[in-house]
C-alpha cells in the first residue's frame, strides 16, 4: 500500500483547536475527506493515517467517525490525558475500534521540556505497551535528549518521531548551524532506540524563500541513521500548506529518496507506515 502516514482533518467549530490562530486563513477553515480525496486520488494514495490536532477526547472520537465513514482513512491517532490515570478507561475503550492506532501528547506545547519523564504520566506508556498502541513523540530539537531516555527506558512501546522532530531549517537558512546538533540527537535516536520517523513537515520548518536544497541534508541524514525501513512519508496536510501544497510536498519528497532503490522507496511511502501502525 501508498500510506500517506500524518495528516489532519479538523472542524474549528467544535472550539478545541486552541493552538489554531484565529487569523490565519490557511489553518483556520473545515478539512472535511472530501477536501482531502482528490490528492489521495491523484497520486494513488491507498490509505492514511489522521492525526490529532486537539488535546481532547472528543475530538479522538471525532476523527474516528470520519474514518467510520471513510475508507481510505486506516488509521486513527488520537489523544488522552496523560496527567489524568482516569484516561486509561478512554484508552482501553478507544483501543477497541478497529482503526485506533494510538496516541499523540501535544509536547511540543508543554511549556516542562521535562513533562515526559514525569512520574504521574509514567502510567500512560505502560498502557500503551499492554494494549498494544502506538506513541506518536512530538516534539522539538530541545526534547530528544529526554525522548531518547523515555524510549530507552520502554523498549517495547512502539514508537515514531514526528516530523523528523522538527529542525529549525529556518535558522540554517539565516547562516546560523541547526544542523549539526539535531543531526548528532537523531543519529542518537536512531541507534539507541528501534523507533521510526516520519518524513513530513520540513518544508513548514523552512522560511519563505526556501528551497529543496535547504531541506535535502536534513532529509538525507534521517534517511541515512534510520534507514528506509524505519522511515515513514507523511503530508502534514493542511498545515503544509502554510509553504508547500499537498502534491507539491509529495513531489519533493519523491526527488529527495530519488537516489534510493523502489524496494526502498516502497518502504518509506507505505510499508513502513503499514507495518508500524498494523494497517489492514
Amino acid at each position: 500500500m501508498k500510506i500517506d502516514a500524518h495528516h489532519h482533518l479538523w472542524q474549528p467549530a467544535r472550539g478545541d483547536y486552541d493552538w489554531m490562530p484565529k487569523d490565519n486563513a490557511t489553518l483556520n477553515r473545515a478539512y472535511a475527506p472530501q477536501d482531502l480525496a482528490p490528492h489521495v486520488d491523484h497520486l494513488g494514495i491507498d490509505g492514511t493515517v489522521i492525526v490529532q490536532a486537539a488535546a481532547s477526547v472528543e475530538e479522538t472520537e471525532y476523527m474516528l467517525g470520519l474514518a467510520d465513514a471513510t475508507p481510505w482513512i486506516k488509521g486513527v491517532v488520537g489523544w488522552i490525558n496523560f496527567e489524568d490515570h482516569s484516561h486509561l478507561h478512554h484508552l482501553t475503550r478507544l483501543a477497541s475500534h478497529p482503526k485506533f492506532c494510538g496516541v499523540r501528547p501535544m509536547i511540543q506545547d508543554i511549556p516542562d521540556v521535562n513533562w515526559m519523564l514525569r512520574e504521574d504520566v509514567q502510567w500512560a506508556y505502560r498502557a500503551l505497551i499492554d494494549l498494544d498502541l502506538t506513541f506518536d513523540a512530538l516534539g522539538f530539537p530541545q526534547h530528544i535528549s529526554n525522548f531518547t531516555t523515555l524510549v530507552t527506558q520502554y523498549p517495547e512501546m512502539r514508537v515514531v518521531y514526528d516530523h523528523c522532530m522538527k529542525p529549525e531549517i529556518r535558522d540554517q537558512q539565516a547562516g546560523r548551524d541547526a544542523f549539526a546538533e539535531w543531526a548528532d540527537g537523531m543519529t542518537k535516536l536512531a541507534d539507541r532506540t528501534a523507533a521510526c520517523v516520519k518524513f513530513s513537515a520540513l518544508v513548514t520548518e523552512a522560511d519563505d524563500g526556501w528551497g529543496i536544497e535547504d531541506i535535502r541534508p536534513f532529509a538525507h541524514h534521517i534517511l541515512k541513521a534510520f534507514g528506509p525501513e524505519r522511515v515513514m512519508w507523511g503530508s502534514d496536510w493542511p498545515v503544509c500548506r502554510l509553504q508547500a501544497e499537498y502534491d507539491a510536498w509529495h513531489d519533493i519528497a519523491q526527488e529527495l529518496t530519488a537516489h534510493l532503490s523502489n524496494v526502498d522507496r516502497a518502504w518509506i511511502f507505505g510499508g513502513t507506515a503499514a507495518r508500524f501502525y498494523q494497517l489492514s
